[in-house]
């Protein structure tokens, strides 16, 4: 066994001392003077060669070697030209030069001081400040207007916006605007839902997201088209490929009031106000505010006192102004959104978009839907839906009992009804 280990042992240094051997062995053919430089580092004293350019060895008497300096000498005349020198470079490891500093970066000590060098660390500071990008703009106004035989309005407008990158790539857009329209609560905005619009937006080249008011549009196909204004979330995604395009679309909301056309025919010199109709002809509706949508002969109107037409949402209404003259070959239709509160309304919406050079390909869904289970003026006990739902389409079935009993209540003035002579 021992004799095996040793065997062993005797190869893997054999093998290693000739792998030694083939990557420091050098082997140079030189002109012969009285003193070779043979390399630029020490040498291996292990191995070294001289033989004539016939490859005879030269005697070792003829010439003395110094391995630290790697320089050869001859004592005596050789009558060869030339020689080739065999021999074994030290590893260069052992031979390569270490240092702690570049000696290029490193200046005479001289008394020059412009040419002296510093080494500095960068100061840059690498913190980021969430919303430092952002800015913000607006403005806000307040006026009366006082006339003989009108009441005074008072007049506002408002106008925030904030812009603003949030990193390199996602951006932020937010606004909250409001002008000259006397709204639900007493002539003014109260509530966020009562601004003509409001919403935050998170975009990139890629990719878009909105909260807020939203406009719900598809103009882009021969079917369904329509343009809708309501409060949800919205959501867009462009994907761009070598050679085609995809453009997704995705929308959910809760609408604020019910869609309704109205149209009508103007008068001769009647300026208005021209009352709005709900789609049962009720006179008397509540019109979501930023929701109209005016076009006279096909042209669409602007709105504002500088503007063609002003609006009461509170009495739905519409007055023109007198820089738009009213003639009666005019044809007026308006689209506009009244609050029917009856029930939840959901909408959701969404589409895709294929595009390339040859092919256009686009599908989109659009549902729309009462929540029916959850009414908003009224509570119905579980009798009164199941003698609905048994009545089918039998009107004079849809009749449940609404009274409930009351308890005596002696602080409460009660009347009795009596009959007297038969009245």
């Amino acid at each position: 066994m021992k004799y095996r280990l040793s065997i062993v042992l005797f190869l893997m240094c054999f093998f290693a001392l000739a792998q030694e051997q083939s990557s420091n062995y050098r082997s140079k053919k030189v002109s012969v003077r009285d003193t070779i430089v043979i390399d630029s580092v020490s040498i291996n004293p292990s191995r070294f060669i001289v033989k004539d350019k016939f490859g005879e060895l030269i005697d070792s008497t003829l010439y003395i070697i110094d391995y630290s300096k790697a320089v050869l000498t001859f004592n005596r005349t050789v009558t060869n030209d030339s020689i080739i020198i065999e021999y074994l470079r030290y590893p260069e490891f052992l031979t390569k030069t270490y240092n702690q500093l570049d000696r290029s970066i490193i200046v005479e000590d001289t008394k020059d001081l412009d040419k002296l060098y510093k080494l500095s660390q960068p100061s840059e500071s690498t913190s980021f400040t969430p919303f430092d990008g952002l800015s913000t703009s607006g403005s806000i106004s307040r006026g009366v207007t006082i006339g003989n035989n009108q009441n005074s309005v008072l007049n506002s407008e408002l106008d925030l916006q904030i812009t603003g990158k949030l990193n390199d790539k996602v951006s932020l857009r937010a606004s909250i605007q409001d002008a000259n329209i006397p709204l639900q609560e007493s002539g003014y905005s109260q509530r966020l839902d009562e601004f003509d619009q409001v919403f935050i937006e998170l975009f990139s080249d890629k990719w878009k997201i909105r909260a807020g008011d939203i406009d719900l549009t598809n103009k882009g196909s021969y079917y369904a088209n329509f343009s809708k204004r309501v409060q949800g979330l919205s959501v867009a995604v462009n994907l761009d490929h070598p050679e085609s395009k995809t453009q997704m679309t995705a929308s959910g909301a809760l609408v604020r009031g019910q869609f309704a056309t109205s149209q009508f025919r103007a008068q001769e010199g009647n300026q208005g106000p021209y009352k709005l109709q709900g789609p049962n002809g009720e006179l008397f509706v509540l019109i979501v505010s930023g929701s109209e949508m005016v076009y006279v002969n096909g042209l669409l109107l602007e709105r504002g006192e500088n503007k063609d037409y002003i609006i009461d949402y509170n009495a739905g209404e519409i007055i023109f102004n007198s820089t738009f003259p009213v003639t009666s070959e005019m044809r007026i239709t308006v689209d506009y959104q009244f609050s029917d509160r009856n029930y939840s309304r959901l909408v959701a919406f969404g589409g895709a978009n294929y595009e390339t050079e040859k092919l256009k390909l686009g599908v989109s869904v659009y549902n729309e839907n009462d929540a029916k289970n959850q009414p908003l003026q009224q509570n119905l006990s579980e009798e009164q839906v199941q003698i609905l739902a048994d009545a089918g389409d039998d009107n004079s079935l849809m009749i449940a009992p609404s009274a409930i009993p009351e308890p005596f209540n002696e602080n409460r003035v009660l009347y009795r009804k009596e009959i007297i002579n038969n009245e």
